[in-house]
């Protein structure tokens, strides 16, 4: 038997005349990980497209040999029915229905003999459960997606591809979006189903995941193959990694800054917030403050009450039950509203850039002034002359790699999405950025960039205030990290003494202050 599972030869793809993919080669091992590794725009997920048929047959040129025959994908249903799995970065679960339902969506369970178009739902739910048990999940197959987390979810669609029997599975970016231990979890099954002899192709920016477990390495730059790197010969460390990707030497991952921090500009007291829904609290009584100039960051695991805490003081726009106060530049401020949010100078970088922050389907143009449609409208109508003119300086001062400003956002790599998203709120000229997730899913180059603005922000005197899943960024750009746990603020570091060590201590400790208490709780104030 060949030793490959895949080759895929020669492959090339335009979109209106621009090659996307130029002659890139790529092969693929039996029973190995193989990551794909590249900048944002280098072409990983349109390859992953068309071996998926995404792309069909037709529309490349090339040629995709899978084991050992011709593969012609006419759509996603041919490579499935071929063992070939892919699972995106944004997941195709429907929160409303079942952990259940969703898996067997378009591939609906009967019985043996069972009237055709009519569903057997014991066999559904006893297929899903022995599937949710092999990759780890404890929760009913009756549980709505909408009520598990999104690490969860990402468990759901692995189990969703065991179900169509997969030999060859693509995971695009499967930790972007998940905290150290779901994505610790997720790394551990591709090994065990490796050992199972499924190969894997991973396309992840998280290049400390790649070289944990990647047997082989392909990185593609500007839709060419550079070249393959393999675990077992020769060097594959993360700066060896980024120097094949980017075609130079990254030596310092965060650009320094000179410290030139002033007064409180923006302080929130005694903030407590619900969940829209449940009788939870989600952010508890917390107090933190920012000066300017400075760069402050907030660290925890998922669920910690980050992004609720930010959304619940940016114009109330999550949670119930909001009490607390706000002052920005001393002054006590009433944010009812994004725009009165807006008015104070405040602008908040949602996490989820494709659901909240973006108007996927429109112009560059259209989504740089949508936050402030009054700069570029004169009584109630918007000047497109004056909007075309803003939204090219705005998105030349981030650096947005694009053919016109007229392009759809949609048709835009991951990392000039984010520079378009921070356009949007740059263009608003807040003071105080709130920066949700603000390199969530973008490559090294990328990210870099975006440090950069944040240092320049910060040199003009504003202040930003930044959630981050990656404690190294935190680390790397913060002044100040404030540590959350269950809602709560539990530690506030200096940048001289934070470390990951010091944040991981801080949220272990105050779970264990937590369980504590509710022990002499418990015990009518005796601790046992």
């Amino acid at each position: 038997m060949n030793q490959y599972i895949l080759e895929m030869r020669d492959i090339t793809k335009e979109f209106s005349g621009v090659k996307a993919l130029d002659n890139v080669n790529l092969k693929v091992k039996r029973g190995e990980i193989h990551a794909l590794v590249g900048e944002n725009g280098a072409g990983k997920s349109t390859l992953m497209n068309i071996l998926s048929g995404v792309y069909p047959y037709g529309t490349y040129t090339g040629d995709i040999v899978y084991d050992q025959e011709i593969a012609r994908f006419a759509n996603i249903r041919d490579s499935e029915h071929r063992g070939i799995v892919i699972i995106h970065q944004e997941l195709a679960l429907v929160p409303q229905l079942s952990i259940g339902e969703n898996m067997f969506l378009g591939n609906e369970q009967k019985s043996a003999g069972g009237v055709a178009g009519v569903i057997d739902w014991d066999v559904t739910h006893t297929r899903a459960m022995e599937l949710l048990n092999t990759v780890g999940l404890e929760e009913s197959s009756l549980t709505l997606i909408r009520d598990i987390s999104v690490g969860k979810q990402q468990l759901v669609e692995i189990a969703k591809a065991l179900s169509k029997n997969v030999r060859l599975l693509i995971l695009d970016e499967p930790t972007a979006a998940l905290n150290d231990e779901d994505s610790n979890r997720l790394l551990g099954l591709l090994k065990r189903f490796r050992e199972d002899g499924v190969t894997s192709i991973l396309i992840s920016h998280k290049l400390s995941e790649v070289e944990q477990v990647a047997d082989k390495i392909t990185v593609i730059r500007d839709g060419s193959t550079i070249e393959t790197l393999d675990k077992g010969s020769g060097d594959i460390s993360e700066q060896r990694i980024i120097k094949s990707m980017v075609g130079r030497e990254i030596t310092d991952r965060f650009p320094k800054r000179e410290s030139n921090v002033g007064e409180v500009v923006f302080e929130i007291k005694n903030w407590s917030a619900f969940h829209p829904l449940y009788d939870r609290k989600v952010v508890d009584d917390v107090n933190l403050n920012v000066r300017r100039g400075e760069v402050v960051g907030i660290s925890g695991l998922m669920g910690a009450g980050r992004s609720e805490l930010a959304m619940s003081v940016f114009g109330r726009l999550y949670g119930r039950g909001i009490t607390g106060e706000v002052y920005v530049n001393g002054e006590n401020v009433k944010l009812s509203s994004v725009p009165a949010a807006i008015a104070k100078k405040i602008a908040y970088v949602t996490e989820d850039r494709k659901t909240s922050g973006l108007i996927l389907t429109n112009p560059i143009r259209v989504n740089t002034t949508l936050a402030d449609l009054d700069r570029v409208s004169s009584r109630g109508v918007i000047d497109a002359d004056v909007e075309r003119s803003l939204a090219e300086e705005y998105s030349d001062r981030l650096g947005v790699k694009r053919a016109s400003n007229e392009q759809n956002v949609e048709n835009l790599s991951g990392g000039n999405q984010q520079k378009v998203l921070l356009s949007k709120w740059m263009f608003t000229e807040p003071d105080i950025l709130i920066l949700d997730e603000p390199t969530r899913g973008i490559d090294v180059g990328a990210k870099y960039e975006i440090y950069l603005f944040i240092n320049e922000l910060v040199s003009l005197g504003k202040s930003v205030l930044m959630i981050s899943s990656e404690m190294p960024e935190l680390l790397g750009m913060c002044d100040r990290i404030y540590v959350m746990n269950e809602g709560k603020i539990v530690a506030e570091l200096a940048q001289a003494e934070a470390s990951q060590e010091r944040i991981m201590t801080s949220i272990i400790s105050s779970k264990s202050d937590e369980k504590a208490m509710a022990g002499k709780a418990a015990t009518g104030g005796q601790l046992q």
